[in-house]
C-alpha cells in the first residue's frame, strides 16, 4: 500500500473504489461516499480539516497497479502542554523529547477500503504504515481506534493489527443510522509499539507469502 495525501486528483478513484460496496458500509454512512457530489463533499471536509490542523487525510492507493483503493485518516490530533507544566513545576521540569509542534495523541478513523480490498492484507499494512508514522516519526504517546460497536467486522480488524480493547464508550458518536453511537475503543501506546510493530511484520510478512 501507498499513503498519499488526499487531493482532489483522487475523488474519481475514490468513487469508483466506494461503488458496489452495499451493505459493507452500513455503519460507515457518510464516512463512504457514494456518487460524485458526496466523493467532492468528501474531499472538501477532508482538505478543511486538514487545512485546521484537525486531520491528516490519505487515499490509500494500491502500489502494484495504483488504484486508489479507499481512504484513511489521522484525526483527535492533541498537543499537551509540556512546557506550561514544566514551567509551573508541576511535572518536574519534564520537557518532550520529541518536537512540540508535532502531536502526543492522534486517533486513526475515517477508514473504509473497497469491497474487493477487504480482507487482502491492505488494512494490516495501511495501519502498519500509519502506526510507524506517529510512533516513529511524531513520536506519539498513544495511537486511538473507534469502531461503532455493532460493527463486529471493523473490531475484529482492529483487534487483529494488536490494539487492545479499552472499553465501551456510550453515545459517544452520530451513527451511520444517525442515532447516538455507542463506540469500542482500542489504543496502541508508546511502551507497546514495539511488540506491536513486531506482531504487525509478522502479519505484513504472512500476506506477502
Amino acid at each position: 500500500m501507498r499513503l498519499e495525501p488526499l487531493g482532489y486528483q483522487h475523488a474519481p478513484g475514490l468513487l469508483a473504489a466506494s461503488s458496489g460496496g452495499g451493505d459493507l458500509y452500513q455503519w460507515m454512512g457518510f464516512l463512504v461516499p457514494r456518487d460524485e457530489q458526496e466523493t467532492r463533499r468528501f474531499v472538501e471536509v477532508a482538505l478543511r480539516a486538514r487545512d485546521q490542523g484537525a486531520a491528516v487525510p490519505y487515499a490509500v492507493v494500491r502500489q502494484e497497479d495504483g488504484p486508489v483503493i479507499g481512504s484513511t485518516r489521522f484525526h483527535g490530533i492533541e498537543f499537551w502542554p509540556w512546557q506550561l507544566a514544566g514551567e509551573s513545576g508541576q511535572s518536574g521540569n519534564r520537557v518532550p523529547a520529541n518536537d512540540p509542534r508535532t502531536p502526543d495523541v492522534v486517533e486513526i478513523g475515517w477508514t473504509w477500503l473497497s469491497r474487493d480490498d477487504i480482507r487482502t492484507g491492505a488494512n494490516t499494512e495501511m495501519k502498519r504504515l500509519m502506526l510507524t508514522h506517529a510512533f516513529e516519526s511524531w513520536r506519539v504517546q498513544s495511537v486511538c481506534l473507534h469502531a461503532d460497536a455493532r460493527n463486529a467486522r471493523s473490531r475484529a480488524a482492529i483487534e487483529r493489527i494488536g490494539a487492545q480493547f479499552e472499553g465501551i464508550l456510550r453515545s459517544h458518536r452520530l451513527a451511520a443510522d444517525l442515532t447516538p453511537r455507542d463506540s469500542a475503543r482500542y489504543s496502541v501506546t508508546a511502551a507497546q509499539w514495539p511488540e506491536a510493530k513486531r506482531h504487525l511484520e509478522n502479519l505484513a510478512r504472512r500476506a506477502r507469502a
